[in-house]
């Protein structure tokens, strides 16, 4: 039954590799946890109360709420399949309560430090350096995924609309405005791309040609951000909330927001507003007379 689970979640719902992979670990885990404990060989034999102990076990662990909730999120998901499939009646997830997320805000940079890193900055000579700034440039003015950057094909790029095409979260298309200024960089980038190792699919790539892999762009990102600031988170997602964090406090609309960002649910993107409202105390509190 796992294997036709995953299956279903992959190629029938469109979950995303990253996503399939994580829920399969979850299981796995689970799986495990009632053997080892309760010598339940099938996860269609567990209850309320095995599924509460084992989240018990998770807090013993100190794991922390966010993953104990995706953990469950496989178990239902899992739980809705096995019903659908008639192997059990009842949902024992329906007696569950998730652990509450603690708040948290996003990381991002301030638009002074976004100035530096854009301007200011020192890339490396030629098609590297190149390359680099384009990455965070793209990542930063379409508020992009590191998945949906790599994923980039050249034909996305559409330069009379100004526009790119990019995948998202289960196949979900979406078109992504850019400036004059990306304009001019995408096409120097693309015939110097052209010049090297001629036409290819992928938009961007590494210095023999391939197309580049997360674990570079992480990398990549990492070090340009370290120049700026002293964060001690400095991935890719940053920037795609420096993105939207900008784009709030400039006055943007949260649903044009959600577009841009391929957000399914407008909740996943007032998170943001809670960085704007923090900039308006702050505001609020140095010019008000009776702040």
């Amino acid at each position: 039954m796992k294997d036709r689970f995953f299956a279903y979640i992959q190629y029938e719902k469109r979950y995303s590799p990253h996503t399939v992979t994580a829920y399969r670990n979850d299981l796995e885990q689970f799986y495990a946890y009632l053997q080892a404990v309760y010598q339940v060989a099938e996860v269609k034999e567990a209850d309320a109360s095995m599924i509460r102990s084992w989240i018990v076990s998770l807090i013993e662990e100190n794991i922390s709420p966010r993953s104990i909730n995706r953990k469950l999120s496989a178990l239902k998901s899992f739980y809705k399949f096995l019903i659908r499939e008639g192997e059990v009646m009842m949902n024992p997830m329906s007696k569950i309560r998730s652990p509450k997320n603690p708040g948290r805000l996003p990381v991002y940079l301030d638009e002074e430090k976004m100035k530096r890193l854009l301007d200011e900055t020192e890339w490396r000579e030629g098609f590297q350096g190149m390359r680099d700034q384009l990455i965070l440039e793209l990542l930063y003015a379409t508020g992009m995924r590191l998945s949906e950057l790599v994923h980039l094909n050249e034909s996305a790029v559409d330069f009379h609309s100004d526009t790119i095409k990019v995948l998202g979260k289960r196949n979900k298309e979406r078109l992504i405005p850019f400036s004059n200024r990306m304009k001019l960089m995408l096409n120097a980038y693309i015939r110097e791309k052209h010049r090297l190792f001629g036409k290819s699919d992928f938009l961007l790539v590494t210095d023999k040609g391939a197309k580049v892999y997360p674990k570079m762009v992480y990398l990549t990102v990492r070090h340009y951000l370290s120049l700026v600031t002293t964060v001690d988170k400095k991935s890719p997602h940053v920037l795609r909330h420096t993105f939207a964090t900008h784009m709030l406090n400039n006055g943007a609309g949260l649903n044009a927001v959600k577009e841009l960002l391929g957000h399914a649910n407008l909740s996943a993107t007032q998170v943001y507003t809670h960085n704007t409202i923090e900039k308006l105390k702050r505001i609020y509190k140095q010019a008000h007379p009776k702040a």
